[in-house]
């Protein structure tokens, strides 16, 4: 290599340092101009972070050799360059959309959050309720209408409300009214399921729990004993069954609420869950073909490409199992899939760009560990020069 081709490759180094500090200036800015801050405007609130802000930057900047040149100082090479950062308006576009999808993800998460205080008090009080046997009494009523109407208005009462106790007060006593109507009982199950959620999360031992499961089991079996397709029921059936950890008997209640509705889209997020966790211990314990069978069941290609992002950790989790298989085409499709509906997964990028480099395509693993290392993966960022 002649001296030449040496300061060629030092200028190239040098490109590539400014370009990747222009990119970090650039973030540090924005994230040192914006602090963590809420605004309400129309009704509607609006908050964003630091690290939120930290990432779009990371994904939209880029930079732009407005100048460069070298020259020599006392026989040694001195090299100027100018860089100018420029907005990729593709990339804030998805960048966006992904925080966008996020935020509506998040959604019942927060919500959860918020209520899991007021459930804790709420289960404090019923563990100190006093035992014995209590008696609901209900004045007669002249018409049976009447009494549907009362139960119906009591469904939706209980429906409205977050405070867990009280929506099972509302419940049970729709259930007397209308003691030959499923919604009172679907509705109760599900409670019964969100004390037993509230009592898991307080990190309670299963005996504490395990009532409200029971409970809830005995709503769900007598609402299929008066309508033995009702997809909520057949929904609420499943849930129970994963409770109690049976896996097998979940997914035939699941599957059979899809017979009956197809598009019954809950029936169909819970079979993404349950074989997504199954096919994980399978892979835990390196039985890598019954783990891809598991994941074959849950990843249709009939299924439009909006299911996507509920099976992403089932995409990636296969494209690992391809790998263990030594099918590296395969998993680099389902990297593709994962990166073509979100665009910003760092796992799926740094993943491919591996498969990339073992597969000698070196310029696609380049460019995958760029854009990863744009996103923040340290990882990434040490893959290149």
């Amino acid at each position: 290599m002649g001296d030449s081709d040496t300061l060629t490759v030092a200028e190239e180094q040098v490109l590539q340092r400014a370009q990747r500090r222009a990119v970090e200036e650039a973030g540090l800015y924005i994230e040192s101009t914006f602090l963590d801050r809420e605004k309400i405007a129309g009704g509607t609130s609006l908050q964003i972070s630091s690290l939120e802000i930290r990432t779009i930057a990371g994904a939209i900047t880029k930079t732009e050799i407005l100048e460069s040149r070298r020259t020599f100082t006392n026989d040694r090479p001195s090299f100027y360059v100018r860089i100018r950062a420029v907005v990729d308006l593709e990339g804030l576009r998805m960048a966006v959309r992904k925080w966008h999808s996020e935020q509506r993800l998040a959604a019942p998460y927060r919500r959860l959050q918020k209520e899991n205080a007021a459930l804790k008090t709420q289960l404090e009080t019923l563990k100190s309720s006093p035992a014995g046997v209590r008696t609901l009494t209900i004045e007669p009523i002249g018409r049976t209408s009447r009494t549907q109407e009362q139960a119906q208005a009591l469904i939706e009462k209980a429906m409205a409300l977050q405070d867990l106790s009280m929506k099972l007060k509302l419940t049970a006593q729709a259930a007397v009214l209308a003691p030959h109507s499923i919604d009172p009982l679907i509705l109760r199950g599900q409670t019964y399921l969100g004390l037993a959620s509230a009592a898991y999360s307080n990190r309670t031992r299963p005996s504490e729990y395990s009532e409200y499961v029971d409970n809830a089991r005995m709503d769900f079996d007598r609402a299929l004993l008066i309508d033995p397709q009702n997809t909520w029921a057949l929904l609420g059936k499943g849930d129970v069954d994963t409770w109690l950890n049976r896996p097998q008997e979940a997914v035939l209640s699941y599957e059979r609420a899809l017979e009956l509705a197809p598009f019954f889209d809950p029936a169909r997020l819970h079979l993404i869950t349950l074989y997504t966790a199954e096919a994980r211990k399978l892979a835990a314990l390196g039985q890598w073909v019954p783990a891809l069978s598991a994941l074959q069941k849950c990843l249709s290609p009939h299924l439009h490409d909006s299911w996507i992002p509920y099976q992403k950790d089932a995409y990636l989790l296969r494209s690992k199992i391809y790998q263990q298989l030594k099918q590296p085409i395969l998993a680099i499709e389902d990297l593709s899939t994962v990166l073509r509906s979100d665009p910003t997964e760092k796992r799926a990028l740094l993943a491919r760009a591996q498969l990339y480099q073992n597969e000698i395509q070196g310029d696609s693993a380049k460019n995958d560990f760029q854009r990863a290392c744009r996103l923040g993966s340290m990882p990434a960022c040490k893959q290149l020069p």
